[in-house]
């Protein structure tokens, strides 16, 4: 699937790489709107399911309900707002997710006990989002025994959703360890930093960084 972040001028899970590029993107004069009026004909030319990922405030001041109908017009299959409280969720935007049919997707950490995992796996509906570490977006992860645990710990959970991890999956040593856990990774500042630093056009790097993390280098 692909991501498509909303630029904010605070993205407090991010690290630098997205932060410098969600404000070359606001200086250069990104908004929902403009979003959506980039988005509007994407089903034309790919089927590959599209989440949003973005922060609160920009959506309220947009307003949550003109949000959901512009991404279900253009064709977007699921919403990930890290700061969206789930008892906000449940009791104020469930039913408009509902309306739309746009899947709800929520982070959990080590930190997240399992009584809330399990709530959280039950308002969930499109995959749930595990944080690999007490890191931002792009940092280096270092898999110690503790992070192995943790897991081990999701996977024994069995949970009715898919899990991805993401967060300091960088490279394909990084996604192969969690792809031993859980169903598949979610590699965001690594994907800018190497459209950043190619010097090819840009379907030749996005081939090249996908085919990066194949096991097989031919396709």
């Amino acid at each position: 699937m692909i991501e498509i972040g909303i630029s904010f001028s605070d993205p407090v899970a991010d690290g630098i790489t997205i932060q410098e590029s969600s404000q070359i993107a606001l200086k250069n004069g990104i908004s929902l709107s403009v979003l959506f009026n980039q988005l509007q004909n994407i089903r034309q030319y790919t089927q590959t399911p599209l989440i949003l990922m973005g922060y609160l405030n920009p959506i309220l001041q947009f307003g949550i309900n003109n949000f959901c109908k512009k991404a279900k017009e253009c064709g977007v299959d699921g919403l990930l707002i890290p700061d969206l409280p789930i008892s906000v969720f449940e009791d104020q935007y469930h039913h408009i997710f509902k309306e739309y049919g746009l899947k709800s997707i929520f982070m959990i950490t080590q930190q997240t006990s399992e009584d809330r995992i399990r709530a959280i796996d039950n308002l969930s509906d499109g995959f749930i989002y595990m944080v690999t570490s007490t890191i931002t977006t792009g940092n280096q992860i270092s898999f110690t025994e503790k992070h192995l645990q943790y897991l081990d710990f999701i996977k024994k959970l069995s949970l009715q959703n898919k899990v991805l991890a993401g967060f300091g999956i960088n490279g394909k040593s990084e996604f192969d360890i969690v792809n031993k856990y859980v169903n598949g990774a979610i590699v965001g500042s690594s994907f800018i930093r190497h459209l950043t630093n190619s010097n090819k056009d840009l379907p030749s790097s996005i081939h090249d960084f996908i085919k990066s993390f194949k096991h097989d280098s031919t396709n």
